[in-house]
This record gives structure tokens, sequence and C-alpha cells, in this order.
């Protein structure tokens, strides 16, 4: 792991990301990924305190099963660990985190154990009274010792000896520091000399003292000693818990590192998806400062990179390796939501030149040492810097050629740099094969650092030698050896694939072209068949509803009594105004842009939301409209002469950039944090900062929901420690 971190400039990356956890472990992460996921998704929701830092238990494990006795260090050690999931207990956690800890059930007696110590690891008062008679003993004998030196000090007959009037404690000694002669007023033990040339005594008076200190703080070992063993012995019944304990803390310091770690800097968490698609997104390398986002398909299974010399092709194929490895071991890193990356189960990288008299083996021999491992490898990735690297690369260009190819039907993805053209041509007609350039600023002659796919790039081997200081003359005889047939031909080379590359793009396009043709024929034959099917159900229903109506008028026509007429005569016309022929519409799709009619009313769709638009009438006026209400109008807008219009916004007198929602229901909270926000905007704030606690944490979830959604806010983090931390938000609009 170390070797290709290393390799991929992102050792200080995990560094920094390690110094959050709170024991040193291993970054990997076992177990279901997605799993981990949703846990870590979860607790973002909550304001929550890291864990303290805790000491490697597994040999303290080892000595309880051993019946061993703990130290008292060590017993605290599993004090914390025990105590911060009591911690986390108090949170109102939901879903696959409820379930998580409702599984951890801490055993009474360990808690009772762990309510023996305070925050230093020292025993509570009350917890055992021969132990607290014992520290109550050494505290009044203490003190004794020091009124005893202060009665010393102040004797006139010591006073002229004495450099200073204080107690001094030197190797945990209270002592006395004094001018050479004491000897003759005080007796005492020398312990230490000042840089001064002075001596620090014990005075012989207070010895009987310090000796009752040694007996008082030998008994309290004891008495500490058997509290240790009754503790070890309770931890030897609970065994399996503490060890499963300890397992299951290192599973939640993973969680609250990456958590942590991904609130710094403004990372996203991208999981490796089945997927077969993988695309960077304005991903930043973290070995660069101030980087330029590198956006990339490496979908196909060959990414090949050239072009300019110092042009970032080798931080580009670093980029992608890096991606990938952080996405497999679930680490936070800088890029848009958009990137995805496939699960991929090794991840090579030859970068290096391998030579080197110690393992006497040439460049190119150690190359092919690496590629001989690929070949029983399988769904692996990997990335290659120089490819031609230690050998002829008119030949190299052959052999790997034939290496890529047979990699590729591996299910191996590699990536490569290369300057060689007949290699990046040989590959360029495999639909497997992606191109890609750095691009190099002529003008300016310098690289862009940016890069263009679909195409094979210069090396500017010339003008980069230019730039860097070699005499011009020897760069234009050098131009004169390399000749311009050379020089046409790289031109035809790169040309050639662009066109090829072109002449694909299009004939890509007519094939989207031609399906989506297909896909509306379809469709509209689908739409006649309804139609056709529609129209004779209405017949046959209009056919029975006549039919119906007519036998009442025949009913009202032979009716005798005049009453009995008139009645049949109701139910006939009764019977007409309720037949009713369904309105067939044909099915219209709308996109942004058409001009449509409503009613009287022409205009154009600004937006569309599920089955509503909203249209721009020629008037100037938005309205948000049915879909189905609409019909198309290919009627230009008529041209109306615009005024200009002046509004002016006067700012509120109420408006402040700090806002308190300490003590307030969720509810009452949103309400007062609009109209504050409403405020902020009106008075032209750019930042504010509203304080909603930690608490249970549903305060501070519903004002996290709530700014996510709010259409003004363009970002909010948590608020630096001296202003409030976790338990308040610093918004910017």
């Amino acid at each position: 792991m170390q070797d290709i971190l290393k390799k991929l400039d992102l050792v200080d990356y995990i560094d920094s990301f390690s110094k959050l956890l709170a024991r040193e472990k291993s970054i990997i992460l076992e177990g279901d990924i997605n799993l981990h996921h949703k846990h870590i998704n979860e607790l973002s929701k909550f304001d929550f305190k890291a864990p303290s830092k805790v000491e490697n238990l597994d040999s303290a494990l080892m000595h309880i099963q051993k019946q061993g006795i703990l130290k008292i260090y060590e017993i605290f050690e599993f004090i914390k660990i025990i105590n911060y999931f009591r911690y986390l207990k108090r949170f109102n956690f939901d879903g696959k985190m409820l379930e998580w800890l409702d599984k951890i059930i801490i055993p009474n007696e360990i808690i009772k154990i762990s309510d023996y110590f305070d925050e230093k690891s020292n025993l509570k008062d009350g917890v055992n009274e021969d132990f607290d008679n014992i520290k109550y003993a050494i505290s009044k004998n203490k003190e004794m010792i020091k009124q005893s030196l202060y009665k010393i000090i102040n004797s006139t007959k010591i006073r002229t000896y004495l450099v200073d009037s204080q107690v001094h404690y030197i190797n945990g000694e209270e002592a006395l520091l004094v001018r050479g002669g004491f000897n003759h007023v005080l007796s005492g033990s020398v312990i230490d000399r000042s840089n001064s040339g002075f001596f620090y005594v014990i005075p012989h008076s207070i010895s009987e003292l310090k000796q009752k200190q040694n007996d008082l703080k030998n008994k309290q070992e004891e008495i500490l000693f058997k509290i240790c063993k009754e503790i070890s012995s309770l931890f030897e019944k609970n065994l399996l818990f503490l060890k499963f304990l300890n397992k299951e803390f290192d599973r939640f310091d993973h969680y609250q590192a990456r958590l942590f770690f991904a609130k710094v800097g403004d990372k996203n968490f991208i999981l490796p998806s089945k997927n077969e698609t993988n695309r960077l997104v304005d991903f930043c390398h973290p070995a660069l400062h101030n980087a330029k986002p590198i956006s990339i398909d490496f979908t196909k299974s060959v990414v090949m990179i050239t072009g300019v010399n110092a042009g970032g092709k080798t931080m580009m194929l670093k980029s992608i390796l890096s991606a990938v490895l952080l996405s497999k071991y679930l680490l936070p890193y800088k890029a848009h939501h958009d990137t995805v990356i496939s699960n991929f189960k090794s991840i090579n990288a030859v970068l290096d030149d391998p030579q080197s008299v110690k393992n006497d083996i040439s460049t190119f021999a150690g190359r092919m040492v690496e590629f001989s491992k690929l070949f029983t490898s399988k769904n692996a990735i990997v990335g290659v810097d120089e490819i031609e690297l230690g050998t002829d690369s008119d030949e190299a260009a052959s052999l790997f050629k034939v290496i890529i190819e047979d990699l590729i039907q591996r299910d191996i993805k590699v990536i490569i740099t290369t300057h060689h053209k007949r290699l990046a041509a040989l590959m360029a007609s495999n639909d497997n094969v992606e191109l890609i350039a750095a691009l190099y600023d002529e003008e300016n002659q310098k690289p862009t650092y940016e890069f263009l796919q679909g195409t094979i790039g210069r090396s500017y081997a010339f003008e980069t030698a230019s730039r860097y200081g070699i005499p011009y003359s020897v760069v234009k005889r050098a131009k004169e050896v390399y000749g311009d047939d050379k020089d046409k031909l790289n031109e035809l080379i790169e040309r050639s694939s662009s066109l090829e590359r072109e002449y694909k793009q299009k004939i890509a396009k007519l094939d989207d072209e031609i399906a989506n043709m297909q896909r509306i024929t379809n469709n509209l034959k689908e739409q006649k068949e309804k139609l056709d099917e529609h129209i004779y159900s209405e017949k046959s229903k209009l056919h029975k509803e006549y039919n119906d109506a007519r036998d009442e008028a025949k009913k009202a026509i032979k009716a005798k009594l005049v009453s009995e007429s008139h009645q049949h005569l109701n139910i006939a016309h009764q019977k007409a105004k309720e037949i009713k022929v369904e309105k067939v519409q044909e099915i219209v799709e709308f996109t942004i842009g058409d001009r449509v009619k409503y009613r009287n009313t022409k205009g154009t769709i600004v937006s569309i939301k599920g089955a509503k638009a909203y249209i721009e009438n020629d008037m100037g006026m938005k309205v948000q409209v049915n879909l189905s209400d609409l019909s198309r109008s290919g009627n230009p807008p008529p041209k109306i002469p615009t005024k200009k219009a002046t509004v002016t916004i006067q700012k509120p007198e109420t408006g402040s950039i700090k806002l308190d929602l300490h003590g307030q229901r969720a509810d009452e909270a949103i309400e007062n944090l609009d109209k504050f926000l409403s405020d902020a905007l009106l008075a032209g704030f750019e930042e504010v900062l509203v304080y909603h606690g930690i608490g249970t944490g549903k305060l501070a979830f519903a004002v996290k929901e709530y700014l996510k959604k709010h259409p003004k806010v363009r970002g909010f983090e948590d608020a630096h420690p001296s202003s409030g931390g976790f338990g308040a938000k610093v918004i910017k609009l």
C-alpha cells in the first residue's frame, strides 16, 4: 500500500487523514462499502465530538485472556472506548446507525466500572474506602511537610543562607535552595545543584514525614493493585464483549475520521459502481496546490495520453489512478459528485525507472517484469508512464500494440503516456482506445495543462528546448537534421487520426439520429392504434346513448296521458344532455424554448417541472400552466419596445449578521431563519452566522436541510471553534 501511495504522490494526503483516527491503523475499511457509506451519511446529520486518542489494546486483551492483571492506565483505555459508546447512544440516530448501535449492549457491571474513573483516569472518591483514606492521609502528610519547610524558611538562623523563600520540587521531592556553608545552621541532604552553584537540600527534620509519605504511597499502590485485580477479573468474564467492542470502535473510528476529513476542503465521497462508465469531473490531485481541475472520460479500455513535454500527462495518469484508489477505500477527495468510478480489484502503477546497480536489471527488462505480472490479473487498472522507455521506440510500438490488445481481452484497463506517434497511430483505429492530447499554447510557447480527447498531440520538443535555454542556433540545426518530411509526416499522422475520429463521431451521431427517428415512428404508430381503438369505443358509446334517448322519446309519443308524455320527454332530454364525447388529444412532447399557445396567449417555454411548465408570454409575463393545456405555435413573438424599470429596495433596519436559535422548536427556528436570511439579503450581507447549538442534533439537522434547499444560499460550513464550532453555521449568500 505504501508503495502505490508513494508512486501516486498520496503519502501526505493519507497522513493528514490518518491524524484524524483515534488510534493508528490501516486505512483499509473492511466490509460492505455501500453499508459503510450509509452509516457515514447518517452520521453527517449529527454534530458529535470525535473520540479521544486511544492506545492499541491487542496486547491488553491477550493479557486478560492469560488471566493477567492490567495496569490502571490500561484499564482506563478500555474505559475511554466504553464511555464513548455510551455517549453515542444518547443521540437519536435512526436507520442503519440505530440498528448497529442497538447491537452493542454494554453489560451493567462494565458500566459500573466505567463510572469509577474521572476524565483524567483517576479513581473517583467513594469507589474504595481504604483507597480514599490513604489518599486523604497522603494529602495531609504532604501539607505537614510543606508547613515544616515554611517553618524552617521563616527561621532567622537559616535566613541568611536561603537563596529564596520558596519550596522547590526537584525529582518529585520538596527541597530548599541554599548557599554554601548552610551545614553550620541546617542539617540536611543535598539532592541537586542549580546552574548558579546553589544547593537543593532536604532538611533532616522532615525525614520522618518523608518516610511516612513513602509508606503511604506504597500502601496506596497495594490497594490500587487489588482494585486492578478485581477489574481485570471482571474483564476476563466479559472478554468476548471487550474484543467485540474494540473491533466496533475501530469501525466507528474509520467513519468519524472520513466524515471530518470530508468536511475539510469540501471533499466528496465517490462510491465505486458496477457501471462500466468511468469519468472524472473537476478532480484536483491532493499533491497540487491551486490545481487546475481535471475532467476526463476513461470509460474505454485504453487511454493513451500524448502531447507536449511537461504538459501534465504524468499528473493526468496519477490523477486517474488516485481517484480509483481513493474511491476503492472510501476516502473522500475533491471532485464533482458527477464523477463515476468503477470497482477495480487491483491498481498497478508502472511509473519509475527500475534500473539500478542493486537489482542488476535494465529499464526495459524491468518494464517487462511489471507487464508480465498483468497477464495473471483480471478486472485491474494499470498506469504506465512513458511506455516506450528503455528500448527502440519503433520495436516498442509493435510489441506494446500486441500486449495492449491482449490486456484488453483480459478485462484490464490501461492508462498510458507516450511521445511515440507510431504507437498512437497503430492504436488510433481501435474502438477500445481513447486518444488524449496535452495542449500547447504556441503563441506564448508554454503548456496549457489542458487536454483534448480524440486526437494525437505533438511533443513540441524543439519549442521546449528553446524555452529552457538551449541556444537558438542549436535548435535550428536540430530541426534541419530532423527534416521537413518527418515534420510533415507527424502532421499527417495527427490529421489522419483526427479525421478518423471525426468520421466515427459523425457515424455515431447519424446512428443516434436514425435510432431516434425509429423511436418516434414507433411512438406515432402506437398512438395511431390507440386513437383508432379510442374512436371505435366512443362511437359504440354514442350509438348506445342515442338509442336510449330515442326509446324514451318513442314512449313519450305513445303515452296517452299528457303528464306521462312530459315525463318521458324530460328523461329523453336529460339523456341527450348527458351524451358527452371525450376529447381526443394528441400527445405532444414539449422542450424548453418551444413557442406555444395557451388559450388566447402565445409565448415561450422557459422551464418544465413534471406535468407543469412556466411560459413567458409575448408581453414579458411568466405564468405556470399544465402541459396538457398547451399547443404549438410557430408564430414569432411581436416586437414590443422595452422600457427600463428601476426598482429601489430599502435595506431593513433590523439587518443583522448573527442569529441565535438556541431553545427554539424546529418549525419556529426555521421561520425565524427564513426572515433573517431575507433581511440579510436585502441588507447586502454576503456572509452571516447562525447559532443552533449541538443538543440532540434535531435543530442542527433541520437548519442544514433548510439551507440545502434555499435558492439564495451559495454554501455553508461549521463555524470556527472560537465562533461556535459544530454548534454554529457560517452561511454564504
